[in-house]
């Protein structure tokens, strides 16, 4: 990734520090389905299983508002939490269908995957409802706002905590490529998600489709 992406030294050093590698293997998206198989490797790596977001100064219990006002005060250190890729759009980007008007939390872009990416901030735990409501959002960007040269929009969802089993369920039969990805103010991998990291053989595949 160093090579790839051209990480400084404390670049890497923050990266090892907020356990990104494993974060990423464990990225729970429908991908697999709902990407185009010449961007795949490259947008899983795009989505982790968990943010870490400790730059920021946020009481125990803030509003989903809050947290997207502390985010855009701090833009620089939250799109290198997000892996140092994307570049900010917008926050409470509108969206108009047939007169009425929907806001999505931040709307960022990829520059590798040259698509738009949706993100929808949660306080609480995942609920099956929020991909409906972010397939709505991906349908609207591709139709209204993506370029003739861009790749289909992609959407991450992020909770304060998810039921890894829900969030499967919930990402079976939907047809936009969706993440969904807890955030945390500090950096810790829960210790029940140790091992269902993958073996090295499935982690040289996956660096293998994304060259």
């Amino acid at each position: 990734m160093v090579r790839k992406f051209g990480w400084s030294r404390n670049v890497l050093i923050h990266q090892i520090e907020n356990q990104s590698y494993e974060k990423t293997l464990l990225g729970q998206t429908n991908f697999d389905r709902a990407v185009d198989e010449k961007v795949r490797g490259q947008a899983r790596l795009a989505v982790r299983d968990e943010y870490v977001f400790d730059f920021l100064e946020l009481w125990d219990r803030h509003s989903e508002r809050e947290l997207e006002r502390a985010l855009i005060g701090r833009i620089e250190d939250f799109l290198r939490a997000m892996g140092g890729v994307f570049t900010f759009v917008g926050s409470q980007f509108r969206l108009e269908v047939d007169e009425k008007e929907y806001f999505i939390d931040l709307l960022l872009y990829h520059r590798r995957l040259r698509c738009l990416v949706a993100v929808e901030l949660k306080i609480g735990e995942f609920l099956p409802e929020f991909v409906g409501k972010m397939q709505f959002y991906l349908t609207v960007l591709d139709r209204q706002v993506r370029e003739e040269d861009e790749n289909p929009s992609i959407g991450i969802i992020l909770c304060k905590e998810k039921n890894r089993t829900v969030v499967e369920y919930a990402l079976q039969s939907s047809q936009s490529p969706i993440g969904v990805a807890t955030c945390r103010i500090v950096s810790e991998l829960p210790g029940e998600l140790q091992s269902q990291l993958p073996s090295p053989e499935e982690i040289a595949k996956l660096l293998e489709d994304c060259e």
